[in-house]
């Protein structure tokens, strides 16, 4: 019988520059073990994929290696050379900072120097020159990764770095994070952009780390094959102990055969079996089971979306038959959402009809919905609460335990639960449902490997239709059956399937990179000097310019906090009379913001011309 060979794992990564060393790891909060005897080593140029389940321990051991956090016990070893970079969450931009004068004030590097990074991420023009809060979380996004490569890091930390991504802007980083010369460890859920990224894994599970010398998928298919082979042979082991224990036993009371008998109780001794850790906890899904239909699910005819004095997109001309899985695609901002909440009634047409099939039962998940949980409420109550009538508590139950909420679990406060578990309670919830239509936007954010695949399979499974968005590539591509876009003010069905729709992308994004390669070879040399400073003193008049600015930066800062919290609070209304109050409040601030920032950028001219 040929014996499977399972390569031998080394524990310390690879054979190169060591930047970082973790040895003799532990780290622990009550009775939650994180760390336990972790050792690895991260090492110069090489990037890795950081994986492991919602809870195990990857953001600690991240905060662990920034120096926020300290370990229990063990030692993290730093290189003398170590240059950390780290993709900061929260915000470092100041009230009504420009993009470029972001990047100077953080770097330190001159205007020139800052462009041509930021037009690495297609950060140019008014994106560049303007102010940075009319930009989308993404293109934020963007503007902080071109500062991290403006330091020169030779060691970045990113930690879930495509949450909230749209497509465009995750291949512009997988870009380039290829091209980056120097090492990446990389915490993502999202496989396609690690298996893009990554040319190593390093897995977190029961407190140990684990090493592999190749891409996620390579290192979820080693694990499999392993435990594959340790069964096979302790199932061979527990045969030859049998066939042994009974040679013994026939054997042992006869004089001839006695000096056998004790031989062949040595190579019982030996005989030891692999110990085989049970499996984790996996979430199994089911989707609700419905009779399958024929004919058009969903009719959109001549239908414009948007917002009273805000257009998104208009004649809107869409059939989507039942039985479909349609993943709605689109960079952020061109109103995937906005079309989602015009097409579930949370938001109504401007013009145009919206109509749903007969018998249609529509369940939603929206994106942040688990953000309006009730606090007060438990795991049980709630789930109770989302179940249909006839739903036994043995069933209901059976799905909290599927989403891993087990034994006294269900009994756990709403209020306690974290991003990734609040997640899991409300698609749960909705598959208690008996919806024949499933509307889902961005399902798999905060959700691991392991539950997203579960989710994978269990809509492939579901003969319903289902109207999803998600930036996650490998859970789209295994799901969708069509593809609408909505870009540049239409909603239209794509012709092609998701990879045709990935190639296109992918093909605008390489061409908008030649031209940017082509203007920078036509830039004069000159021009890659870095600027000089006057040392010029202040004039009397440019020191009421400056107070002036700092009054308007303190006034634009209020305004843009009043329309980021009216604007949240739009997006959640499904009251008509209460969103065009909130939007007609939202419209008057953004002109007061508009007027406020054209009066800065006078002041910061007259400042610039004045130097």
């Amino acid at each position: 019988m040929a014996v499977l060979q399972i390569p031998v794992v080394p524990r310390v990564l690879f054979p190169m520059a060591s930047l970082l060393q973790i040895t003799k790891a532990y780290k622990s909060y009550g009775d939650q073990v994180l760390l336990d005897g972790a050792e690895a080593t991260l090492s110069d140029n090489v990037k890795v994929g950081f994986v492991g389940r919602n809870g195990a321990g990857k953001s600690t051991l991240l905060r662990i290696l920034l120096g926020e956090e300290e370990l229990d016990s063990g030692e993290v070893v730093r290189h003398s050379s170590l240059r950390l970079g780290y993709l900061r969450q929260h915000d470092p931009f100041l009230p009504g900072e420009t993009s470029l004068a972001f990047l100077m004030r953080d770097s330190g590097q001159p205007d020139w120097k800052c462009g041509e990074v930021a037009g690495q991420f297609e950060i140019k023009g008014s994106y560049l020159n303007g102010p940075i809060a009319s930009l989308s979380g993404g293109w934020q996004t963007r503007l902080k990764l071109a500062a991290l490569l403006l330091h020169e890091p030779n060691l970045l930390l990113l930690d879930e770095p495509t949450n909230f991504l749209d497509l465009r802007t995750q291949i512009l980083l997988e870009h380039f994070l290829r091209n980056f010369r120097a090492a990446c460890l990389i915490v993502s859920h999202d496989r396609a952009f690690l298996a893009a990224t990554c040319t190593h894994t390093l897995g977190l599970s029961r407190g140990k780390l684990f090493a592999f010398p190749g891409k996620v998928d390579a290192y979820l298919e080693f694990l499999q094959e392993k435990r594959l082979h340790e069964e096979r042979s302790n199932e061979a082991i527990i045969v030859k102990r049998r066939h042994l224990e009974d040679f013994i036993a026939r054997n042992k009371a006869r004089a001839s055969t006695a000096a056998l008998a004790q031989s062949k109780s040595k190579q019982l001794e030996k005989l030891e079996l692999t110990e085989i850790l049970s499996d984790e906890p996996t979430v199994r899904i089911r989707a609700p089971r419905v009779e399958p239909r024929k004919g058009p699910a969903l009719r959109c005819r001549d239908v414009t979306i948007g917002y009273p004095g805000r257009q998104v997109a208009s004649e809107v001309q869409l059939e989507i038959d039942h039985g479909s899985r349609a993943a709605i695609v689109g960079d952020n901002g061109q109103g995937k959402t906005t079309f989602l909440r015009t097409v579930v009634d949370s938001l109504k047409p401007l013009a145009g009809e919206v109509r749903w099939g007969y018998g249609c039962r529509v369940g939603v998940y929206a994106q942040h919905v688990y953000t309006s949980l009730p606090e007060n409420g438990t795991v049980l109550s709630y789930l109770r609460d989302q179940a249909v009538g006839g739903k036994k508590e043995q069933e209901i139950l059976g799905l909290a335990g599927a989403f891993l909420f087990r034994g006294s679990e269900v009994k756990k406060p709403i209020s306690v639960l974290s991003g990734g578990e609040r997640a899991r309670l409300c698609l749960a919830g909705l598959l208690l449902g008996e919806y024949n239509v499933l509307v889902l936007d961005e399902p798999g954010n905060h959700l691991d490997v392991d539950t997203v695949d579960s989710l994978v399979e269990a809509l492939l499974e579901y003969e319903g239709t289902l109207i999803f968005t998600s930036h996650d590539r490998h859970f789209t591509s295994r799901v969708a059956t069509c593809i609408v876009e909505v870009r540049d003010g239409q909603v239209t069905n794509y012709s092609g399937q998701y990879e045709s729709y990935l190639y296109r992308v992918n093909k605008e994004i390489e061409a908008g990179e030649r031209e940017l390669a082509s203007e920078r070879a036509k830039l004069p040399p000159e021009l890659a000097k870095p600027a000089k400073v006057s040392s010029r003193p202040a004039r009397q008049d440019d020191k009421s310019t400056r107070k002036e600015l700092k009054t308007l930066e303190k006034t634009i800062a209020q305004l843009d906090e009043q329309k980021r919290s009216l604007s949240a609070q739009l997006l959640v209304s499904t009251n008509a009379a209460e969103a065009l109050r909130l939007h007609n409040e939202v419209a008057s601030l953004t002109e007061q913001l508009a007027t406020a920032e054209e009066r800065w950028f006078q002041l910061q001219e007259l400042l610039e011309g004045a130097t």
